[in-house]
């Protein structure tokens, strides 16, 4: 079934954040960026520690019908199903990396203030 891609954003970034904002589609598509492109259900849970098999399932959907990642799925036993980025989600890494370096940075910062005042009590 084709999905009909809403048109009521506000404007291009608000389409952009609906695609890709949210708890973990940023992180799913980052993750399977690291590891050369495919993931299987399984190593994405995995990664994903905190997330429920409803919820990942449900992201990889939308992900899947927004065309930011493909599905494959092995008809053998046990079932085998990998999870690859398209060329619309490759072209996300740039910005996604621009936004871990930002989150590094910022982490490392805090940290520096905490140890800071630790130091002084």
């Amino acid at each position: 079934m084709a999905k009909i891609i809403s048109t009521d954003y506000v404007c291009s970034l608000d389409y952009a954040f609906r695609r890709v904002g949210g708890k973990y589609k940023g992180r799913i598509l980052w993750y399977i960026h690291a590891h050369k492109n495919v993931l299987r259900y399984g190593e994405l849970k995995r990664l994903l520690q905190n997330i429920t098999p409803k919820m990942l399932t449900q992201t990889l959907r939308e992900l899947e019908e927004d065309h930011l990642i493909s599905r494959h799925v092995y008809h053998e036993v046990p079932p085998r199903v990998e999870y690859a980025l398209t060329a619309t989600g490759k072209e996300l890494i740039p910005f996604i990396s621009h936004l871990k370096q930002w989150g590094d940075k910022q982490i490392r910062q805090e940290k520096k203030k905490a140890q800071t005042a630790t130091a002084l009590v």
